[in-house]
């Protein structure tokens, strides 16, 4: 065989190599297509930090467990601001906290991830971040009955009559496409609203109408 035949030869076998394991060739038993790469995991989107926002210490020690099975969407029914700046999404989250520690009696502020009217997503309950980002969560106080398996995301606002903000809307996308690369869910089955575990309006009917969009963007991203 000439060299020009060998050279032509091994381009053919590594255009065929990529073009199988894109297209779902064995690996190890499993299809490549099913495995996770780099390639397709959703990249995690900017969360400010217990730290930066300045929340208040837990009134006692917060619990880490296993990944969970659902993210739970919510919104906080607070009024739709119209200042959407990073210094108002700090303040909601404040008034979160303060509610739930203070009028609720938690230990914490009960969700794991919050979405402020303007796009900006900050940590809820302590060590939630490094939870996520080791595959793991915590114990929040999100979803009655329910939270020993959920994470929870509220979402700045209340959605019965009103759309959400487009700012608010595509940070979610990102949030749950991140949430499910990292605990490997399937965003059709994972993402759910409040009120499918709970009797609840939360998280509006207007907010809850889109869900089933929520859900195709984040799997387009992912």
């Amino acid at each position: 065989m000439t060299a020009p035949e060998n050279i032509q030869r091994a381009r053919v076998a590594r255009r065929t190599l990529l073009g199988a394991s894109a297209g779902g060739v064995l690996l190890g038993g499993l299809a490549a297509a099913t495995l996770p790469t780099a390639a397709h995991a959703a990249p995690a989107p900017r969360c400010y930090t217990r730290t930066e926002w300045s929340a208040r210490p837990p009134k006692s020690a917060t619990q880490v467990i296993a990944k969970p099975d659902h993210i739970v969407i919510h919104h906080t029914a607070s009024p739709n601001v119209t200042d959407y700046s990073l210094a108002a999404a700090y303040k909601v989250q404040h008034w979160i906290q303060d509610l739930h520690m203070d009028t609720n009696g938690w230990i914490d502020i009960g969700n794991q991830l919050t979405i402020s009217r303007g796009g900006f997503l900050m940590e809820g309950r302590s060590k939630s971040l490094s939870a996520i980002n080791n595959g793991q969560n915590v114990l929040g106080a999100q979803t009655a009955n329910q939270n020993s398996h959920t994470i929870g995301i509220e979402h700045e606002g209340i959605y019965v009559t009103e759309n959400v903000t487009v700012a608010l809307f595509d940070m979610s996308v990102l949030t749950c496409a991140w949430l499910c690369t990292k605990y490997g869910l399937d965003p059709h089955a994972a993402i759910v609203g409040h009120r499918d575990y709970n009797t609840t309006e939360c998280p509006g009917d207007v907010f809850y109408a889109r869900l089933p969009e929520l859900r195709d963007r984040v799997a387009a991203v992912i």
